[in-house]
């Protein structure tokens, strides 16, 4: 959501970085570490604190994600590398956005392997989100067409055009991605989305 952040990064000699950071919700506990001048985050928040019931986000958890003595809560968060078959660098990405982070990452992913998209296409190409609890389909605009929308609300599923008009882009998360091209040239693309920059140095 809007208080977690990704970056990606590879150096000049091709190592590669991705890191996904949070404090879950707005200034995490509300508490700076003294002399550190960081915010302690609330991720006990994505325990499923009442097995059944809606956390802060409107996410529905079960059992397995109790709390529990020796336990890791659940996350969405996956910062990736994707590797050529050679085990050469090929992609790397990440996103905030909550629960949407992991389809908005395979989205990515998906649509510059299986359809051959650009990186820069694959960021800007309009995205799609589903999970089991709210069992909603939400979509940013121009990512169904009304056909589509029509067809889905037969077979009964429930649709969220998710707007903001204060954007350039409605968001289902923000990724920052860099891709290697087969010359070994980097490829930096920063999402419009929230915001941010790709940069080489």
């Amino acid at each position: 959501m809007e208080n977690t952040t990704h970056f990606s990064v590879v150096d000049s000699e091709g190592n590669a970085v991705s890191v996904t950071t949070t404090i879950n919700s707005f200034y995490g506990i509300k508490a700076v570490v003294d002399g550190a001048g960081f915010f302690l985050n609330n991720e006990m928040d994505d325990f499923a604190a009442q097995p059944g019931t809606p956390n802060m986000f409107g996410l529905v958890q079960g059992e397995a994600n109790a709390i529990a003595p020796g336990k890791r809560m659940l996350s969405a968060m996956n910062p990736t590398i994707v590797l050529r078959p050679d085990s050469s660098l090929f992609l790397i990405l990440g996103s905030p956005g909550g629960s949407t982070i992991i389809t908005n990452v395979f989205q990515n992913i998906s649509n510059v392997i299986d359809y051959d998209m650009s990186l820069v296409e694959a960021v800007l190409v309009p995205r799609l989100h589903h999970q089991h609890l709210p069992d909603r389909i939400d979509y940013e605009r121009g990512s169904l067409d009304s056909a589509t929308i029509a067809v889905l609300e037969r077979m009964g599923h429930a649709l969220n055009e998710r707007y903001s008009p204060e954007s350039l882009y409605p968001d289902i998360g923000d990724i920052q991605a860099i891709m290697r091209l087969p010359d070994g040239t980097l490829l930096g693309v920063s999402d419009p989305r929230r915001g941010g920059a790709a940069a080489g140095f």
